[in-house]
């Protein structure tokens, strides 16, 4: 089936089904729009921890053990900082360095964001394009019972997600501009499906979709537009989307994640577990298996995934 998807992502959770879709896709036909409301400044580098999780998981470099990072990572600069004294909280591996390096030298002579992560990931032989969700800085930031507000990294890497969240802004995202490619590729005729990788919603979805423009271009989106729960049987496979929401006051359920996307999706994909779970309004529910363990586990997914986005528009393989 010929057509273009677009999918939205942030890092771990998002990259599986992302590899899945650009394993069973055309080459050139897949793309995944960043989050970046996750980068930050750290020993004076710009690091960008989604679009480095794609790149390296698109690019078969990925640790499969850590779920972040490099593959056969060695960490002799974290072990020459933490001898000198240095902030060590946030590790940055040997290979890993050479990334944001770049990215931070590039940077500083005036390229953007989406064309350095453009160029590398071709150097790298990723045949996908991998779209930043903007080149303006846009930052996800938590406001905590006990802290008060904390920059991202923060509250999730530095304090291990522990604080009660209140509150989540994404400040900057209200006059940041969404990057034209990835507009044009949500507005492209030949566009067979969206899909709404199963990232946490409120630190990788939502700083793409606070953006006006994004959202705004889902809304008029002609093409079908499937979400994947990140939560199954009431729990998160990974992070703290579970305890985000309960802080929060919502049920962690996949049914609290379809309300969420529901004024923007058509379908909604959840695990075998939450198979009684009621549709919202106007939202096809597919049921199908969406733990992802293996290279398999992630290629079944997005089949699965495309063919309800097919189905859901008439179009026969």
């Amino acid at each position: 089936m010929n057509g273009r998807v677009v999918a939205l992502s942030g890092g771990v959770g998002g990259a599986k089904l992302a590899l899945g879709l650009s394993r069973v896709l055309p080459a050139g036909q897949f793309s995944v729009i960043a989050n970046t409301g996750d980068d930050f400044r750290h020993l004076g580098l710009a690091v960008s921890p989604d679009i480095d999780t794609l790149i390296y998981t698109l690019a078969g470099l990925s640790d499969p053990v850590q779920g972040w990072g490099r593959r056969g990572e060695t960490w002799s600069f974290m072990t020459a900082l933490e001898a000198i004294g240095s902030e060590t909280w946030f590790r940055l591996g040997d290979a890993d360095l050479a990334m944001h390096v770049e990215r931070t030298r590039r940077l500083a002579a005036g390229e953007t964001l989406s064309v350095i992560t453009d160029d590398i990931r071709r150097r790298l032989g990723i045949a996908s394009r991998i779209l930043p969700m903007t080149d303006d800085a846009v930052r996800t930031r938590v406001r905590t019972a006990a802290h008060g507000w904390l920059e991202f990294q923060d509250y999730f890497v530095r304090r291990r997600c522990e604080p009660a969240v209140q509150e989540i802004t994404y400040f900057g995202a209200d006059t940041a501009r969404a990057l034209p490619v990835a507009l044009a590729a949500l507005a492209d005729p030949d566009l067979r499906a969206v899909i709404v990788c199963p990232s946490n919603p409120y630190l990788s979805i939502d700083p793409i979709l606070a953006i006006p423009p994004y959202s705004n271009a889902l809304i008029r989106c002609q093409a079908p537009i499937v979400a994947i729960s990140p939560i199954i049987g009431g729990q998160a496979v990974k992070g703290p989307t579970a305890k985000m929401m309960a802080e929060l006051g919502f049920t962690p359920s996949a049914r609290e994640v379809a309300l969420r996307y529901a004024e923007l999706i058509d379908i909604f994909v959840v695990d075998e577990v939450d198979a009684g779970m009621t549709a919202p309004p106007g939202v096809k529910i597919v049921v199908a298996p969406t733990l992802m363990t293996t290279l398999e586990d992630r290629e079944r997914l997005a089949r699965t995934v495309l063919a309800a986005a097919d189905q859901f528009a008439g179009r026969t393989p």
